[in-house]
């Protein structure tokens, strides 16, 4: 199945200039928000205080998040727990730098105090302290995980590739998670485990689109005898567009359906992975290879070495 056929000839890089300044513009802009405005950590790597609760029919779990939010709490999560009558809502902590353990044990009694106001009906069951899922030590573990994974890809692309195609992958892999970070940043959505999840998975997802228009691109370079390193780039993209979206358009449909109707607890998930898709196939057509090209890639680079006969040896 194609929507484009493979010998189009659309002129991506016609608008490599335009593209460059944009990708520079909304980089600085994503570094400059997480400076400013910085991520709003969910629960997941912030902690907070856990809190069971019983109703007499079943619970609403919307109508309690709305509850939740009128009363002024900003981070929480509510579940079922066990059964549709029970509630585990988990809260944003309210203890403090310097805090004693009685003074804590007052805040969370307050706070506890604090919902069964704003959620008529509701009767306390239990009450505890949960630490964060993602430790400091933890986070910088996996930062450091991920810098390790970056630098063996681009290894193992300047192999397998060439070396300015290797530097490509890794500058449009860190493009793509920044971007969404700074999306995170700005209109300061919740920012926890499910939304770094999906981070990681756009990472892997933008890579494999990177990989495909490279191996195509070397292809080119062997085959087409003729045309500048811009052209056979562009018939690289021609070629794998139809691939790209096809692919691209039938993953977002989904996580846009999940974004609409898979409830707030997966929102961040689903947007995560909508601004990643976007951004991913975007980056794949315009920054890895304009990239390469800036660096100047050349036919010579791709083209497979001469064996020499036994004529030539001395």
């Amino acid at each position: 199945m194609e929507f484009f056929k493979a010998n189009s000839q659309i002129n991506f890089y016609r608008l490599r200039n335009l593209a460059a300044v944009f990708s520079i513009v909304i980089f600085l802009l994503s570094i400059i928000s997480l400076f400013v405005f910085h991520l709003n950590l969910g629960l997941d790597f912030t902690g907070g205080t856990q809190i069971r609760l019983s109703y007499k029919q079943p619970a609403n779990l919307s109508e309690i998040r709305v509850q939740l939010k009128q009363a002024g709490f900003i981070k929480e999560e509510v579940q079922s727990f066990g059964d549709s009558r029970t509630v585990m809502l988990t809260l944003s902590s309210l203890k403090t730098t310097g805090e004693t353990l009685a003074q804590a044990k007052v805040a969370q009694q307050e706070m506890t105090q604090k919902v069964l106001n704003a959620l008529p009906g509701a009767s306390f069951d239990s009450r505890q302290f949960i630490g964060a899922k993602v430790s400091g030590q933890l986070a910088y573990k996996g930062l450091l995980a991920v810098v390790v994974a970056m630098l063996a890809t681009m290894i193992y692309i300047a192999f397998r590739f060439e070396w300015r195609l290797a530097v490509g992958a890794v500058v449009a892999l860190v493009h793509d998670p920044l971007l969404i970070l700074g999306i995170f940043s700005f209109f300061h959505i919740q920012f926890d485990l499910t939304a770094l999840a999906a981070v990681l998975t756009i990472i892997g997802y933008s890579l494999h689109d990177t990989i495909v228009v490279f191996d195509r691109v070397r292809e080119n370079f062997r085959i087409m005898r003729r045309g500048t390193p811009i052209d056979i780039m562009n018939s690289a993209i021609n070629q794998t567009l139809s691939r790209t979206v096809i692919s691209s358009s039938l993953t977002f449909l989904v996580v846009v359906i999940l974004f609409l109707i898979g409830g707030p607890s997966i929102h961040a998930f689903a947007l995560a992975l909508i601004v990643g898709i976007l951004i991913g196939t975007y980056s794949s057509i315009y920054v890895a290879g304009s990239l390469a090209i800036i660096l100047g890639l050349s036919r010579k680079d791709l083209m497979v070495a001469e064996k020499k006969s036994y004529d030539d040896m001395p």
